[in-house]
C-alpha cells in the first residue's frame, strides 16, 4: 500500500509496485510540465529494489532555473499536488500528492541541475542499487531509527544524515 500519514515514520517491506507507481506518475508529469524540466527521476529508498522504505514515491525533478519551478506550479496544482515550499538544501522545492488528507503518496523534489542535491539524489540511489551490503546496512539503520522516531520525521531524517553523507563521500557534521 502506498501512502504515509504526514509527520510519521513507518518502514515497510520493499514492494516492486513502487517502481510501477513511478512509471505511472512520470508520464503525467512529463505531459504536464515536461517542457519546463530537464529530467524526472525516481529517487529515494522506493527507487532501490529490495530496500525497505517509507511507502512514499520520491521523485527528483531537475530544472534549469528556479523560475521553471514557479512556472510548473499551476500545472502541478491542477494535477492534485500541494505546494509545500522551498526546503532549500533539505530536499529542494517540495510538492506533495496525497491519497487522503495528510496521507502522502508522492513527493516531488525540484532542484536545479547545478544544485549538488541533483547529483546526490542519483549517486546515492546508484550506490544502493549496486551494493547489496550497503543497501542492507541502510535498511537496518532505517528500521532501528523507526523505533525512535515514529512520530518525528525531521528527527528521523537528521539521524540518517551521517550515513547518507558517508555513502556520498562527504565530510562534515
Amino acid at each position: 500500500m502506498l501512502g504515509l500519514q504526514r509527520g510519521t515514520i513507518r518502514i515497510v517491506t520493499a514492494d516492486p509496485a513502487w517502481a510501477i507507481a513511478f512509471a505511472e506518475e512520470r508520464p503525467h508529469l512529463h505531459a504536464t510540465i515536461g517542457q519546463l524540466v530537464r529530467d524526472i527521476q525516481h529517487v529515494g529508498s522506493t527507487s532501490v529494489p529490495g530496500l525497505d522504505a517509507k511507502p512514499i514515491i520520491d521523485i527528483a525533478i531537475a530544472v534549469t532555473s528556479p523560475e521553471d519551478i514557479a512556472r510548473s506550479r499551476p500545472s502541478l496544482l491542477a494535477l492534485g499536488y500541494l505546494d509545500r515550499g522551498d526546503g532549500g538544501s533539505d530536499g529542494g522545492y517540495l510538492f506533495v500528492k496525497e491519497s487522503h488528507q495528510d496521507v502522502r503518496t508522492h513527493h516531488l523534489h525540484f532542484v536545479t541541475l547545478d544544485d549538488p542535491q541533483w547529483a546526490n539524489y542519483l549517486l546515492f540511489r546508484e550506490r544502493l542499487r549496486t551494493d547489496d551490503a550497503l543497501r542492507d546496512e541502510y535498511a537496518a539503520l532505517k528500521r532501528t531509527l523507526q523505533a525512535s522516531f515514529a512520530h518525528n520525521r525531521r528527527g528521523y531524517t537528521e539521524a540518517k544524515a551521517p550515513f547518507i553523507r558517508l555513502v556520498l563521500g562527504e565530510n562534515g557534521p
